[in-house]
């Protein structure tokens, strides 16, 4: 597999990466919340953007793809915040299994 080139200087968007916490509500359910694990830079990039009907209305779905430096931390029930921005994590990959970044294929949420 080639070796992906990626300007180490195109990381600069600052980005924090969530957990979510369940906190149970007393009746068999929960009340997820979002605590910060930490900062990271990395760079988003748009992908593809659609606006299916769901409900009464169009719903917009933006995806992205945002690179960033290898973490083992990171993993598919977290998401990551960009400002006001939210990106919900759907997959974490190393585009080219060298060990230096992580691919990671987002949906952005509240659009």
């Amino acid at each position: 597999m080639p070796t992906l080139f990626l300007d180490p200087g195109r990381l600069r968007d600052e980005l924090r990466l969530e957990a979510p916490v369940d906190t149970p509500d007393g009746l068999g359910g929960a009340t997820r919340s979002w605590v910060e694990v930490r900062s990271l830079f990395g760079f988003v990039e748009p992908v593809s953007a659609s606006a299916p009907i769901r409900g009464d209305g169009p719903d917009p779905v933006v995806t992205h793809r945002i690179f960033v430096r290898r973490a083992a931390d990171i993993d598919g029930t977290m998401r990551l915040r960009k400002g006001d921005r939210i990106f919900s994590i759907f997959t974490v990959s190393d585009p080219d299994e060298s060990g230096r970044y992580l691919l990671i294929e987002a949906e952005e949420a509240g659009r």
